[in-house]
């Protein structure tokens, strides 16, 4: 959120000064030396892969960057555990149920004004579940490397490239 929107204290009421404080420039009251910081955005997403070697991808019904493909995720709640967040994030979106393997990756840096400010990435197994489009995603589907969707975010290209690495390493091996 841009500091600019945020113009009276919480506590008191009073109008907010932009001021130095801990490094940044920050919303500050000067009636109750309230200082206002900016928490990061964070979302949880699964990198969920098929017995026959394909990622599950969601098509985005929604701007931003509608009609392009992600893997399953979205916001983590407020006391949420990120893993936990991953898992429902994938069962509203796919209708699939999936068990947490372990982290995959993180991806750092907001793309847009109303996006993640940090992704984390969990790989997961398919646990059950019958796929169906749900929640913001109007498709969803099974893509090898070779059929990979055109991309929505910049996040979601960094995680299939590090997936499509694991598949040429794996194919390299495979020639030798």
């Amino acid at each position: 959120m841009d500091d600019a929107r945020v113009k009276f204290c919480p506590h008191c009421g009073h109008a907010l000064e932009r001021r130095e404080y801990h490094g940044d420039v920050r919303p500050v009251c000067p009636q109750c030396d309230y200082v206002h910081f900016f928490d990061p955005k964070i979302a949880a997403a699964v990198l969920v892969e098929s017995d026959d070697g394909k990622v599950l991808m969601v098509r985005r019904v929604m701007e931003p960057r509608q009609g392009k493909w992600t893997i399953p995720g979205g916001f983590i709640d407020r006391g949420e555990d990120p893993a936990e967040a991953a898992v429902r994030e994938c069962r509203e979106e796919t209708g699939l149920e999936v068990e947490i393997d372990g982290l995959f990756d993180y991806v750092p840096g907001q793309e847009h004004e109303a996006g993640a400010d940090v992704v984390l990435v969990f790989k997961a197994g398919l646990h059950n579940g019958e796929l169906r489009a749900g929640d913001d995603a109007d498709q969803v589907g099974w893509f090898g490397p070779h059929e990979i969707p055109p991309i929505a975010f910049r996040a979601t290209q960094v995680i299939i490239d590090r997936w499509l690495g694991s598949h040429a390493s794996t194919d390299e091996d495979a020639a030798d």
